[in-house]
């Protein structure tokens, strides 16, 4: 069936909505063997280890992350001081002079002729008794934990006078000082002077003074406060509870910068790999396309100083063990804003950035950019297998950019696997179905290795497409899901939330797109990360604001798929059919030849409770598995950093032969996991 037309007849037929079921307690009745109690309903499933579907791939399922909701500056990165190197689009934006002009101090953005680098602050202090300074805010404040040292930096220069010293202070939300540092041997040259200091209270919204001591004149720059608490204790590094929680998923993949942040609002404004390496004060700092993007969320003060580059990515993806799939521009800014093109006989940068961003990764430590990389601190290579070429482009002119880009990069790296684009979720971008028909058109002639589809829809669409793969040609290019959301409103809607029915919605779509993992071999949830008072896009997998994080019910849907992938699907039907949601059913299996493991994932999307007859053929099965289990009755329902209102629920189970129960409770998503004492009989 031609994907559209299947889309129109889902959207024709949704016409009602999961209604609230009554809780678990009052739907079941008598109790039988594991406390599994008798329903109402009650279908019988066969599952056959034997007939192999296909084989999954480790990159099934990933990580997309891009830099929007402030989910690297203010987020991930653990960099405290907004505009460090007073770069932003008013030097002085993030911070506030202590002394008006006259008064002690006056602030002279000054122009250091160094385009990576232009600018820094000179500060002239007239009155030494006075005492004079500035106050940084932070990122919605400053997440300061107590009996956590935090390293504190700045680059000065004395230019005249008797500046000998710094004094840094926190500063709380009632004014009080609660930490305390000082660094002096202020010279006549440019230095960097540093100090260590312990907080002892917690404040989620602290503030930074820097107290200049003495009288005269002097320059500073990168001005920066950090944890010394981040990723793997690694110096200016990483928060470490957002990474533990992207660790916890166990991805296949790491999928970066973006996103549209790849594209930029125009061209100027596109994301260049080559700006973001090498040493923290010679990274270019950009405004990020985020900034501006919403009237209902402005966020003039974003933007991206590249602490985290592609060199602290690619790290990341090692450190997650998951492969890393960098995103680069093909000449293109995004269509949905000014669709800005390269003319084509311009286009060699973008090839020649794409050449040396390969050499970047993989080249030995005797090529110009692996020399690099190894002077960052990796020697060895990062080993990356994959890379996209632009992010939900379309159209004619997309494919004359693709091309001589491909080829150059085949001529010289023939293994490297290409992801396209078919631009965008056609239900949201103008001529979207012509568009994506025209491109699959194109893909077919090509053939990338991959081709990446976006889809930003309702409730109702997840769960009606289970099937949306199915017919999908199993001889053409492999399938990257690489944005996906089900959305409770409406697609960017600020309203969206990130509630128990987007999340067992998704689930029941995942197990189609498991079950066709012949085709589909990636798949990632987007966006990422949100602040939650930074945020500009909704619904987003995990939430934190400056100490904190909470992992949404979507979260969970996605590390439960991830954390129980298998090898191998395997044949799991109701009545000589795939379950896609037949009586509110979704199902998928596999067995992992890894652990010996067999793994059905099932989704009751229903309000009732049901009861599973699960017949076992081509293996027999130890006497007890685990059942994992998110079930809410309450759709609406989500969590928050005051309560995780929905989390898995593991317990033990017995099996009995290989014909046994299991219990589908009403709107729940369950993972059993059994083993398998002898296949093939």
């Amino acid at each position: 069936m031609n994907k559209w037309f299947k889309y129109l007849s889902v959207v024709l037929a949704a016409v009602v909505t999961l209604m609230i079921g009554v809780s678990c307690s009052d739907n079941k009745a008598a109790t039988v063997e594991n406390g599994i109690e008798e329903t109402s309903l009650s279908s019988n499933i066969d599952v056959d280890v034997s007939e192999v579907i296909a084989e999954i791939q480790p990159t099934m399922y990933g990580i997309f992350f891009e830099d929007i909701n402030f989910a690297i500056d203010g987020g991930l990165y653990a960099e405290l001081v907004k505009n460090r190197s007073f770069e932003f689009d008013k030097p002085l934006r993030g911070w506030t002079v202590l002394k008006d002009e006259g008064l002690g101090v006056r602030t002279l953005p000054m122009n250091t002729g160094n385009p990576r680098n232009p600018r820094y602050l000179r500060i002239q202090i007239d009155d030494a008794g006075s005492g004079a300074g500035l106050k940084n805010e932070g990122f919605r404040g400053m997440g300061i934990k107590e009996n956590v040292p935090h390293d504190f930096s700045i680059q000065i220069k004395g230019v005249e006078g008797n500046v000998s010293a710094i004094r840094i202070e926190l500063i709380d939300s009632q004014g009080e000082v609660f930490a305390e540092g000082r660094v002096d041997g202020v010279s006549d040259d440019w230095q960097t002077l540093e100090t260590t200091f312990t907080p002892t209270r917690t404040v989620e919204k602290a503030t930074m003074n820097v107290w200049f001591e003495g009288e005269g004149t002097v320059d500073i720059d990168m001005v920066s406060l950090f944890p010394t608490d981040t990723w793997k204790g690694r110096k200016k590094g990483l928060r470490t509870d957002l990474v533990q929680l992207l660790a916890d998923m166990d991805p296949g993949f790491l999928r970066f910068p973006g996103g549209c942040i790849v594209e930029g609002f125009d061209l100027s404004q596109r994301y260049q790999w080559k700006n973001t390496v090498g040493d923290i004060d010679e990274r270019v700092v950009t405004i990020n396309r985020w900034n501006f993007e919403f009237d209902h969320r402005p966020a003039p003060d974003y933007y991206q100083s590249f602490g985290v580059g592609f060199y602290e990515y690619f790290l990341l993806a090692e450190d997650l063990e998951a492969e890393p799939m960098p995103i680069i521009n093909c000449g293109m800014a995004c269509q949905f804003n000014t669709g800005e093109l390269v003319p084509l006989d311009d286009l060699e940068p973008y090839i020649q950035d794409a050449l040396d961003l390969i050499e970047f990764a993989n080249g030995s430590v005797d090529t110009e950019w692996g020399s690099l990389r190894a002077d960052m601190g990796h020697p060895e290579p990062f080993n990356m297998k994959m890379l996209g070429v632009g992010n939900e482009q379309w159209g004619p002119q997309y494919i004359e950019r693709y091309v001589p880009m491909v080829q150059a990069i085949k001529n010289k790296y023939p293994e490297m696997q290409i992801i396209a684009a078919t631009g965008s979720d056609g239900s949201i971008f103008p001529n979207g179905e012509e568009e994506i028909d025209y491109l699959w058109e194109q893909w077919r002639k090509l053939q990338p290795e991959i081709v990446d589809e976006h889809f930003y829809r309702n409730p109702d669409w997840f769960r009606e497409s289970a099937d949306w793969y199915d017919d999908y040609d199993r001889n053409g290019p492999k399938l990257f899901v690489g944005e996906y959301a089900s959305q409770s409103v409406g697609v960017a809607s600020p309203e969206n939330k990130n509630n128990w029915e987007t999340a067992l919605s998704e689930a029941a779509f995942i197990t189609g797109l498991e079950r066709n993992a012949g085709v589909v071999t990636m798949t990632s949830y987007a966006p990422l990360f949100a602040h939650a008072e930074g945020w500009q896009w909704t619904p987003d997998l995990i939430w934190f604001d400056n100490l904190e994080a909470y992992a949404t019910p979507n979260y969970y849907v996605q590390k439960l798929f991830s954390t129980n992938t298998g090898t191998h699907v395997v044949s799991i039907q109701e009545d000589g059919k795939d379950l896609t949601g037949q009586n509110g059913l979704f199902a998928t299996a596999a067995k992992d030849e890894e652990t010996g493991d067999l793994i059905i994932k099932y989704v009751n999307a229903t309000d009732t409770d049901k009861e599973l007859n699960i017949n076992v053929n081509g293996a027999s099965l130890e006497d007890r598995g685990t059942l994992t289990v998110l079930q809410n009755n309450d759709l609406t329902e989500v969590n928050s950093f005051d309560a995780e209102n929905i989390k898995p629920e593991e317990e033990s189970v017995a099996v009995t032969g290989t014909s046994f129960k299991l219990p589908a409770a009403s709107n729940s998503f369950s993972i059993l996991r059994v083993k398998m004492t002898q296949q093939g009989i």
